[in-house]
């Protein structure tokens, strides 16, 4: 009798300590909110790379003036809304 009395002890002992291991994982709201922070600071600085590689195309003269500030426009807009974008991160 006593040893039945152990083997049910051990197997509540097992169930208890085994719980966490068997729920579903549930996507972690921290983990996802990291990934897309890490893709937006990505986007960032490969939008200002662009920038900087329309500058230097201005410079070298393979954009004229005009051309170069229409390209420079929407590069910085482009740039805001992404900063907009990891502001509201910041927020939330």
């Amino acid at each position: 009798m006593e040893i039945l009395l152990v083997i049910v002890v051990l197997c509540v002992a097992v169930l208890v300590v085994s719980a966490p291991l068997r729920r579903p994982r549930r996507p972690d709201r921290d983990s996802a909110e990291a990934l897309e922070r890490a893709e937006l600071e990505a986007a960032k600085e490969a939008k200002y790379r662009e920038i900087r590689e329309a500058e230097l195309d201005h410079r070298t003269g393979k954009l004229s003036r005009e051309d170069w500030r229409a390209v420079d426009r929407q590069l910085r807009a482009e740039a805001i809304e992404l900063l907009r974008q990891l502001d509201a991160l910041g927020e939330s």
